[in-house]
């Protein structure tokens, strides 16, 4: 018998993208959106589409997204982004895979576009997302950035894209890396994980080389030059900004006297 899938997406002012993401899930048996406060008519169009909207004050993107996974009616749920479509191939794919599931979970390749371009390799693709799977067996991890599925049991690999448009300009997509920035170097500090210089000089020139050359991100153009660089530049600036987290954390413990 055929699993009955719920499709589970989280939003905050997407009114421009979630018709075109709620549309490419309609093979799903449910729609669940989950709002963190929409200013816009995020909400009333999700509702006109079919979605049952669900609103929850932002818990950070682990905590959100297992919020959301809570709130469907079946157990085998797809964790979509608004910004994200799932592909006629991907879609054909998982219909298949739920007729007779032989696992607890399912990734499949996240295809990005970016400056207009779709990348084919390097950093972009494929880069493989596990989103489908079965909630009693896998959950949210509790990260407030990277956020990924936890599993007990399987995971199987599916044909197709989910594809990923943003459509931002640069500045955009460099104040959501500043703000992921900010999250890695926090957790990073809260996990007691401690500065070390050698990784914040090396650890882009290592991404660089593993992506861009050894991954092929050359093939991508210029849009997959531009790509590397600003994911070297995240490699950089989150250990940069631990070590200001220690610095500013070193300051708070010293009596007054002795502050800088």
């Amino acid at each position: 018998m055929k699993q009955a899938l719920s499709a589970v997406v989280i939003t905050l002012n997407e009114a421009a993208r979630i018709e075109a993401c709620l549309r490419a899930l309609a093979f799903c048996d449910e729609i669940v959106v989950v709002d963190s406060g929409s200013q816009d008519d995020t909400c009333a169009r999700a509702t006109a589409l079919g979605a049952r909207v669900v609103q929850q004050a932002w818990l950070g993107f682990g905590p959100q997204k297992q919020f959301a996974v809570e709130q469907a009616c079946h157990d085998w749920v797809l964790c979509v982004d608004a910004d994200e479509q799932v592909s006629p191939a991907l879609a054909q794919a998982i219909v298949a895979a739920l007729q007779a599931p032989q696992a607890q979970a399912y990734r499949f390749a996240r295809c990005n576009r970016f400056l207009g371009r779709w990348l084919r390799h390097g950093e972009g693709y494929p880069d493989w997302s596990l989103r489908l799977f079965d909630r009693r067996h896998g959950r949210w991890s509790s990260d407030s950035v990277h956020e990924k599925v936890e599993v007990q049991g399987r995971v199987e690999t599916l044909t197709g894209d989910l594809l990923h448009e943003s459509q931002e300009s640069i500045a955009r997509y460099l104040q959501k890396q500043n703000r992921y920035t900010d999250l890695q170097a926090t957790a990073l500090h809260a996990r007691r994980r401690r500065f070390s210089a050698a990784k914040m000089i090396f650890s882009p020139l290592f991404r660089f080389f593993r992506f861009y050359v050894l991954r092929s991100g050359w093939r991508d153009g210029w849009a997959g030059f531009i790509h590397i660089l600003i994911g070297c530049q995240n490699s950089f600036f989150k250990y940069a900004k631990l070590y200001e987290v220690e610095r500013m954390a070193a300051d708070a413990e010293r009596p007054p006297t002795q502050k800088s």
